[in-house]
């Protein structure tokens, strides 16, 4: 697999970081010769970059959690850069993250790299947790194609009453809620009943997975199951979209 680039993002707030795993290209020549000795689907077959997904992470881990890291080994073949965002907060190594005006100055100050990076291909924002609160908020500002959140916290633990509905409502572009049964920020049966008559939002329960999309032991669903659905599932949504 190939490595991925870092680019670093100054910012009023200090430096932020982005991590980029590139769309696989075509070489124009090459896939001329792999038609003529494997035929015309071959070269056909071959993905070619169209869009980019720019995730962010949560307040309480960095890029390399679960479901980004597997985003970004998996969709890059398929056709799709992901760029996965490194907070200010996070690059100075503190252990709290900064408040949501300062998360959405710093990733709205970082637009621009990422538009670069793009270079006119159309740009999906999203992210796990805090980092998909983040992309609701500010996707209209990006011209965001789409919106992906990896397990929304609807709610603190315990509070439902404190409900961050608001910002998963805030997208007016298509939104893919992917959640765990057991997430206790909102389980993914209830961010279903929360958002029902949205057409714009469709949320994908993660069988037996919690906040950190990570299953029990004992789970007939494993880790690696959880990982396909978390990549087939951006990707198809993806495909719809762009």
């Amino acid at each position: 697999m190939r490595t991925a680039d870092i680019v670093t993002v100054e910012t009023t707030l200090g430096p932020g970081r982005l991590t980029v795993s590139a769309a696989a290209a075509i070489d124009a020549s090459a896939a001329g010769a792999k038609s003529a000795e494997s035929g015309p689907s071959a070269a056909a077959a071959a993905p070619r970059p169209r869009a980019v997904l720019w995730l962010g992470h949560g307040a309480g881990g960095g890029i390399d959690a679960v479901d980004l890291a597997a985003l970004a080994a998996a969709l890059p073949a398929l056709g799709f850069t992901v760029v996965r965002y490194e907070q200010p907060w996070r690059v100075a190594g503190k252990r709290v993250a900064s408040r949501p005006a300062a998360l959405d100055t710093a990733w709205l100050e970082t637009a621009s790299a990422v538009e670069k990076i793009a270079d006119g291909l159309p740009i999906l924002v999203g992210g796990r947790s805090a980092g998909a609160r983040v992309a609701c908020r500010t996707a209209a500002s990006i011209g965001a194609a789409a919106v992906v959140c990896l397990a929304f916290p609807l709610h603190p633990p315990g509070r439902p009453d404190a409900s961050r509905l608001d910002e998963l409502l805030t997208p007016d572009v298509p939104v893919l809620v992917l959640q765990g049964e057991r997430d206790t920020f909102g389980t993914a049966a209830t961010v279903a009943a929360e958002t029902e008559g949205r057409p714009s939002i469709r949320v994908v329960p993660v069988p037996g997975a919690d906040h950190g999309m990570r299953v029990l032991a004992s789970s007939p669903f494993p880790a690696a199951a959880v990982r396909e659905l978390l990549v087939s599932q951006v990707a198809a949504f993806v495909d719809e979209v762009v």
